[in-house]
């Protein structure tokens, strides 16, 4: 007559969602980010896709059997096979592939698993093991290959992205330097060096809608980021010619990549559409605030990690009400 009755954790019943469902969403937004990284970088974008996807996968299975002493594996759920993605796409195509691998074991091994694994990690693992990866490897992280070469090239051409020209002006002062600048329409398209993910806007705006089609995200945090760096960097460039026009801002770097896959994880970011609302606009100050003043010609990822720490606080702010209570107490 033992263990008849077994009481589980609520909810007992739902409309369908599920981690699994909105991972494999996830991964399904993330194609045509993935297939325009292949055209324009070919094969270095490829193998840096497989590693860090297999990667990361095998950490999250080591360390749940040995770390967390798990019976099953959760590599069904798909969340290492995203971050996967995320980290690889957040990185140059010509990253020699042992590099890959350690941020890989920093992302799933350090930054998700030994916080207790899926839902319990404080930062996005991709971001945070490509902070890792900038500290620890600065100049072969910030050497981009130019898109469009040849699809099995060996020896890749490199050059300045959009983000180190625009950094450049805003430091000297020299608005001229801005005129080097690609046309809005490349930087559209994806005919700009740059990590594998950012180079081409359109393909995450792609992602975008199938998000918000599938009801994945809601707008209110990619909206909040990207408004925001429109508006402060458009108040900035009225000020001096030497700070680039919004739409560059926008389109340039790891922005909107940032705003739609990274700063939309449900782990890290706030429950509510007003704590949503308040973290997308800090992220976007915060991005303006690096990228012009800041050391590194990208700030998107810190800026996203640093309120990834202040998301708890948010959440505490900006809780609903409870059932019966008004003015902070209970009726």
């Amino acid at each position: 007559m033992n263990n008849k009755l077994t009481i589980s954790l609520s909810p007992h019943i739902h409309g369908g969602d599920s981690v699994q469902r909105n991972m494999y969403g996830v991964l399904l937004a993330l194609l045509p980010v993935l297939l325009s990284s292949f055209w324009f970088f070919g094969w270095g974008a490829v193998k840096i896709t497989c590693v860090s996807v297999l990667a990361c996968m095998a950490v999250e299975y080591a360390t749940g059997r040995w770390l967390l002493q798990r019976k099953a594996s959760t590599l069904s759920d798909g969340s290492a096979i995203v971050t996967g993605v995320l980290l690889a796409i957040n990185l140059p195509s010509n990253l020699p592939l042992w590099m890959v691998v350690a941020g890989a074991v920093f992302a799933i091994g350090v930054v998700k698993m030994t916080f207790g694994g899926l839902g319990c990690n404080l930062f996005n693992p991709a971001l945070a093991a490509r902070a890792f990866m900038l500290v620890s490897f600065p100049a072969a992280m910030t050497t981009w290959p130019l898109s469009g070469q040849p699809f099995f090239t060996t020896d890749a051409q490199t050059g300045a992205t959009p983000l180190t020209l625009i950094k450049e002006a805003a430091q000297t002062g020299n608005a001229s330097l801005l005129d080097k600048l690609p046309p809005l329409e490349d930087m559209l398209i994806g005919c700009t060096g740059g990590s594998m993910g950012e180079v081409s806007a359109l393909a995450v705006l792609m992602g975008l809608a199938f998000l918000l089609f599938k009801r994945i995200i809601t707008w209110h945090i990619p909206v909040s980021i990207v408004g925001t760096v429109f508006v402060v960097s458009g108040v900035m460039h009225l000020l001096h010619p030497a700070y680039a026009s919004p739409m560059v801002e926008v389109l340039s770097g790891g922005l909107l990549l940032g705003a739609v896959f990274m700063a939309t994880d449900y782990v890290t970011s706030p429950m509510t559409p007003k704590g949503q609302l308040v973290y997308g606009v800090a992220i976007g100050v915060l991005t303006v605030v690096i990228r012009t003043f800041g050391a590194y010609p990208e700030g998107m990822s810190f800026a996203i990690l640093i309120m990834n720490a202040l998301t708890p606080l948010i959440n505490r702010s900006c809780r609903p009400s409870l059932f019966g209570e008004k003015g902070g107490k209970n009726s």
